[in-house]
C-alpha cells in the first residue's frame, strides 16, 4: 500500500501543469506553431526564435536550473549542426543608419575620395569679342584665378621678381617685353599656390604661334581652349560704342549699356583706339596669328558663337567646360 503525502501529491501536480509551457507564456508572445512540448526538440528551422521576452516567467524555478542548462546545450548543439550542413554562410549585421539630412549630407561627402583636378583654361577671342564679361562669369561659376598678361606683368614688377625686374627694363625702355621673358611671368604665376589648386584662366594669351609653343614647351597645358567667334560687322560696332568712366573707370556702351545717369553720360570718354579704322588694324593683326594658335590646341579647341547675348554665350562656355572638365577626371 503506497502512502500519498503531501509533497508527493505537490509533485505530481506541478508534473502535470508544467507538461506544456503554454500556460507560462504570454499568450501575445506564443509561437506560431502552437504549444511546445518542453520534453521535444525545438522545430527543425535555420531561423531562430521570433520571441525572447520571457521576463514575466522564471523558467529556471519551474524547471530548475540544471534543467534549463541541459536544454540549451541540447538546442545550441542543433543548431550549429543545423548552420554547418545546410545554412548558407552567416551574414554580418549592418546597424541601421536614420536617414537624416545630416547623415546624407556625411555620406556624400565622404563618398568622393580623389578630388577633380583644378581647371586649366584659356579663352580667346577678338578685342571687343566678349572675353572680359565671360572670364568674370566663368571665375564665379568655377572658382578659377583669372590671369591676364597685363595683370601678371604688373604684379611681377611690383613684386620685384627676376622676370618682374627684366621686364620691367623693357618697359621702362618703351621696348616691347619679349616672348621668353613674359613666358617666364606666366610661368611663375602658374605655380603659385591659388593656381595649383584652384586652377586658372588665360585670359586672351596665347597671342602667337610661338608664344603657344614656348607654353608647351614649359609644362604648361590647358584642359580647353575657348574660343569666342564673333563677326567683324558687330566687333566693329561694340568698340566704337564703348565710352569709360573717367570717375570710376567703368565701361559703358552707347548702344547696349548705356548709363542712366546724365551726369555720368554727360563725363563719359572714348579711348584713343576704339575707332573704327584703328578697331579694323587691331582686328588684322589679330587674324594674322589666331589660326596657328588655334591649331596648338585643336584637340581641345571649343569655338562658341560669342555674337548671342552674354547669359546665352555663358550658358554655352559652361557647358564646355564641364565637358572638358568630366574628359579630363
Amino acid at each position: 500500500m503506497m502512502i500519498v503525502t503531501s509533497s508527493t501529491l505537490l509533485i505530481l501536480s506541478l508534473s502535470c501543469y508544467i507538461s506544456t509551457t503554454t500556460a507560462f507564456v504570454p499568450h501575445h508572445i506564443a509561437p506560431k506553431w502552437g504549444k511546445v512540448n518542453l520534453y521535444e526538440s525545438p522545430p527543425k528551422s535555420p531561423g531562430v526564435l521570433e520571441e525572447t521576452n520571457f521576463d514575466d516567467v522564471n523558467l529556471a524555478r519551474v524547471l530548475g536550473l540544471q534543467r534549463v542548462k541541459k536544454m540549451l546545450r541540447k538546442y545550441k548543439r542543433q543548431r550549429n549542426a543545423s548552420e554547418t550542413t545546410s545554412l548558407p554562410p552567416p551574414v554580418v549585421a549592418v546597424a541601421a543608419i536614420p536617414a537624416t539630412p545630416e547623415t546624407i549630407a556625411t555620406v556624400a561627402t565622404t563618398a568622393t575620395t580623389t578630388k577633380s583636378p583644378p581647371l586649366k583654361m584659356i579663352i580667346s577671342g577678338a578685342p571687343a569679342s566678349g572675353k572680359g564679361t565671360q572670364c568674370e562669369i566663368i571665375k564665379e561659376n568655377f572658382n578659377v584665378v583669372h590671369l591676364s598678361t597685363g595683370d601678371m606683368l604688373r604684379a611681377a614688377v611690383a613684386a620685384q621678381t627676376d622676370v618682374g625686374k627684366l621686364a620691367k627694363e623693357y618697359m621702362d625702355s618703351g621696348k616691347l617685353v619679349p616672348d621668353d621673358v613674359i613666358i617666364g611671368v606666366v610661368k611663375d604665376r602658374l605655380a603659385m599656390s591659388d593656381c595649383t589648386q584652384n586652377g586658372w584662366l588665360l585670359d586672351g594669351f596665347p597671342r602667337t604661334p610661338a608664344q603657344a609653343e614656348a607654353l608647351a614647351a614649359s609644362g604648361i597645358s590647358p584642359d580647353c581652349f575657348l574660343f569666342l567667334n564673333v563677326p567683324d560687322s558687330i566687333l566693329v560696332e561694340r568698340v566704337v560704342g564703348r565710352r569709360t568712366d573717367p570717375v570710376t573707370g567703368k565701361i559703358y556702351h552707347m548702344t547696349f549699356s548705356p548709363p542712366d545717369d546724365e551726369e555720368i553720360l554727360g563725363r563719359l570718354e572714348q579711348r584713343s583706339d576704339d575707332t573704327e579704322e584703328k578697331v579694323k588694324v587691331r582686328l588684322e593683326q589679330f587674324y594674322a596669328n589666331v589660326d596657328a594658335v588655334k591649331g596648338s590646341y585643336k584637340d581641345i579647341a571649343v569655338d562658341i558663337n560669342g555674337a548671342d547675348k552674354p547669359d546665352v554665350v555663358a550658358g554655352k562656355v559652361k557647358e564646355a567646360i564641364e565637358l572638358s572638365l568630366a574628359a579630363a577626371v
